[in-house]
């Protein structure tokens, strides 16, 4: 974990992650032929562009992360192997790598919410991993219905 020598430099690192994740995403969405996967792909950079935003609006002070609950761990990603994003990945190695992604994020922003000593910021950090928990969920759900669900 890195050093953080400002609440603005931990809120920098956190929008560069976001941006990241909407990169490879919106890359991704544009590079594949599958139409589902498109709109797939597009979804994720949605959100990711959504969660960037967010951090944006906090760091300029112009937004508010009101508290939530913490949402249900299927556990699903846990047993999953990693895959490598690609143009012509599977509908199912598109939700992998998203519950993927969401749980590493929600780990990043769990260490950040109990390494940062200023309150607020630990409270900030704390929501988002309760929100990508929720994000992971959504894709743990997905996954369920569609390949692990009998028919």
């Amino acid at each position: 974990m890195e050093n953080f020598e400002s609440v603005d430099a931990v809120l920098d690192f956190a929008i560069l992650r976001e941006q990241e994740a909407f990169d490879l995403y919106h890359g991704l969405a544009s590079q594949t032929s599958d139409p589902k996967l498109a709109v797939l792909f597009t979804s994720f950079a949605k959100v990711e562009a959504g969660h960037k935003l967010k951090l944006e609006g906090i760091k300029e002070g112009t937004t508010y992360l009101p508290v939530r609950q913490n949402p249900v761990n299927l556990k699903i990603a846990d047993y999953l192997v990693e895959v490598e994003p690609s143009p012509d990945m599977s509908f199912q190695d598109a939700l992998v790598l998203a519950m993927k992604r969401e749980q590493a994020a929600n780990s990043l922003y769990t260490n950040l919410a109990a390494t940062i000593s200023e309150p607020l910021l630990a409270e900030l950090f704390s929501q988002l991993a309760k929100e990508e928990a929720a994000h992971k969920l959504r894709f743990e759900n997905l996954y369920e219905e569609n390949f692990l669900s009998e028919n």
